[in-house]
């Protein structure tokens, strides 16, 4: 029997949108950890066993997404760099810390970080993180499409872009996310890279690679997609989100305004009527992705509800 291609792979073949399918996440815990991760990556590796089960209940209590980070291609020892962070639509911010113990990230009330509030770690973070999943035992294809990555963008962003271990859709390897805003970008190889990050770091969303911003509801990721695909507009906060509503299980509306002060309304459905097909490379069982299908894409006039 032929062994199955890898996810990124079929994915890529298959031509999968990227758009709605950035990881939900608001708060943020990244801890340097050089040295090899495991699948589960906060508990395998080389922190205290003991340790490392503690900070993970910690997060996972307050709903924050704690992750590993390194340095691209070496490691370090010493004291520990630890970034953390809030993506949010109206408030984003990342504080920046040195830790000789990182058992002082239990201390954190991480509620208040996922709520937005600055918990005085240590020093704001004026200019942008670059994460890029490099959790090869968590699924193959984000080893072989992060790690080129990760290099590639070295030249480009120095010591700003970071390894990181898993943040959600291995097929779309290799996945970049981008501090405090959480923007996610998917199938960004080592040639594209740099100017995806070129573009950002001048406010610009590269929209080719562009599967959402995590503190939206998927729906809204994706209606947020078709609005800019349709307006040409992508300029980092040039649509902001002023509501959304379910019209039945699967159709969404979601109002944008954009920063000429123009309303959209935007209507998507969302279904799983692919053929199912493994997710991932370990994924156990087959079943069909969620996929986004624009129904209606208009300017409102009057007032915004």
């Amino acid at each position: 029997m032929p062994e199955a291609l890898p996810c990124a792979s079929l994915s890529r073949a298959l031509g999968e949108p990227l758009l709605g399918t950035a990881s939900r996440v608001r708060g943020w815990v990244l801890l340097e950890q050089p040295g090899p991760w495991g699948r589960e990556a906060v508990l395998e590796s080389r922190l205290d066993r003991d340790l490392a089960a503690a900070l993970d209940r910690h997060a996972r209590a307050a709903g924050a997404r704690l992750l590993l980070i390194r340095r691209p291609g070496r490691g370090t020892s010493g004291p520990r760099r630890c970034f953390v962070a809030h993506t949010g639509r109206r408030d984003r911010w990342v504080e920046a810390a040195v830790l000789d113990d990182p058992a002082k990230l239990l201390d954190l009330d991480l509620g208040r970080v996922v709520a937005g509030e600055r918990p005085g770690l240590g020093e704001p973070n004026t200019l942008p993180l670059y994460l890029v999943c490099t959790n090869g035992r968590h699924d193959r294809c984000c080893a072989s499409y992060g790690r080129p990555l990760a290099q590639a963008l070295v030249a480009t962003v120095g010591e700003r872009v970071w390894e990181c271990s898993h943040i959600g859709g291995d097929r779309f390897a290799a996945n970049l996310v981008c501090l405090p805003e959480g923007h996610y970008f998917g199938r960004v190889g080592a040639e594209e890279g740099p100017r995806v990050v070129g573009r950002y770091e001048r406010g610009l969303v590269d929209l080719d690679h562009y599967r959402g911003r995590c503190c939206d509801p998927w729906p809204v990721q994706a209606a947020e997609w078709f609005a800019r695909d349709r307006t040409g507009l992508t300029g980092l906060d040039e649509l902001a989100v002023t509501g959304s509503e379910r019209l039945d299980e699967e159709v969404s509306a979601v109002r944008l305004r954009g920063a000429d002060g123009a309303r959209l309304r935007v209507v998507v459905r969302a279904a799983r009527n692919a053929e199912p097909r493994l997710l991932t490379c370990s994924s156990a069982e087959p079943e069909p992705p969620l996929t986004f299908t624009l129904l209606d894409l208009r300017v409102e006039s009057g007032e915004t509800p």
